[in-house]
């Protein structure tokens, strides 16, 4: 092969192996995007290919070994995410990866960012009173509000918890579900209940829901509150109409916080209804102690198939919207 060749040192046999991934499956990776060849030597790892390519590969797998160095999992997502940066140039990055834990779930596993995007919208919660996170599914946008909340209440920071979505079917209609209109959002609530769930452990959950300390309910159950002391989550808030989530961001009290999330893909508002979440990022964009995040599908960390798929949706707007401007 013709081109150049890099050697680069692990310092240990065992930071190699971490690298290589199970079975060789990261190095494989590497490989077959960067169109680079890859060998071990001794503790070197020896890379071969055009010039550019080895650049590129050079720069995640330093990157790589610096995150493994630092107890990160590596897997096949999180090496392809890394070329990706390294390919936009931005390689250094790559670290910042491994900048803290977000939270801790009832069983002692670290929450951390797996995506710079996925940083940045911590980092926003953190500081400022209202922060939007608008993505794709999969990019972590609800999971890690709870983790911010349930952080919030174990630190005293806020004394209650409070989860919320627009009672908006996804196709379905909520009038034909038995039960009560509580027992009926249920199943849309699911997901806030299963990551509280999975940060607080099962008995605790249950003991602050019944106290009233956590509280779930649709966000029609909002208007005419003030919400003082607490962290409020707006879950699927593409659903929400302009004057659902003007209702919303003004129950805002003193010594709150708000996280409001959605996809801007997936709304489910019928025929004619615009958007309130489209709406307040637009018109809110430049308030003080107001962040909108933006994350993309390069955030995706659910399954890497996820992320093929929502860019394939993506193209295929794209590809809609091309064709509609030319027939007019």
């Amino acid at each position: 092969m013709n081109g150049t060749l890099r050697k680069i040192n692990a310092g240990s046999a065992d930071l190699l192996q971490k690298v290589l991934g199970t079975f060789d499956e990261n190095l494989n990776v590497i490989m077959r995007e960067l169109a680079v060849f890859l060998r071990v030597d001794g503790s070197d790892l020896v890379i071969t290919g055009a010039d550019s390519d080895v650049a590129v590969a050079a720069a995640v797998v330093e990157n790589l070994f610096l995150l493994a160095e630092n107890g990160e999992e590596l897997d096949r997502g999180r090496v392809s995410y890394c070329i990706e940066l390294a390919r936009e140039g931005k390689a250094g990055d790559i670290t910042k990866l491994s900048s803290g834990t977000v939270a801790i779930t009832s069983r002692g596993k670290p929450v951390k960012c797996k995506t710079v995007g996925q940083k940045h919208y911590v980092d926003a919660i953190k500081k400022n009173s209202v922060t939007f996170g608008i993505g794709p599914a999969g990019t972590g946008k609800t999971y890690l509000a709870v983790c911010l909340a349930v952080q919030a209440f174990k630190q005293k920071q806020v004394d209650k918890i409070i989860l919320t979505r627009p009672a908006v079917e996804a196709g379905e209609k909520l009038g034909f579900l038995p039960g009560d209109l509580q027992t009926k959002v249920d199943p849309y609530l699911r997901p806030l209940y299963d990551a509280l769930q999975e940060l607080l452990g099962l008995e605790t959950y249950a003991r602050l829901m019944e106290r009233g300390t956590i509280e779930i309910a649709p966000l029609a159950y909002m208007r005419g509150r003030t919400l003082s002391n607490a962290f409020i989550i707006l879950d699927e808030a593409q659903n929400s109409t302009r004057e659902q989530m003007k209702m919303f961001l003004t129950r805002l009290g003193d010594g709150s916080k708000m996280v409001v999330t959605g996809d801007v893909t997936q709304i489910d508002l019928p025929d004619g209804k615009k958007s309130g979440l489209e709406h307040a990022a637009r018109v809110l964009k430049d308030v003080d102690g107001i962040k909108i995040i933006r994350l993309s599908d390069k955030d995706v960390v659910r399954n890497p198939l996820v992320m093929s798929i929502v860019r394939a949706y993506d193209a295929d707007g794209e590809r809609s919207n091309f064709e509609n401007k030319t027939e007019r």
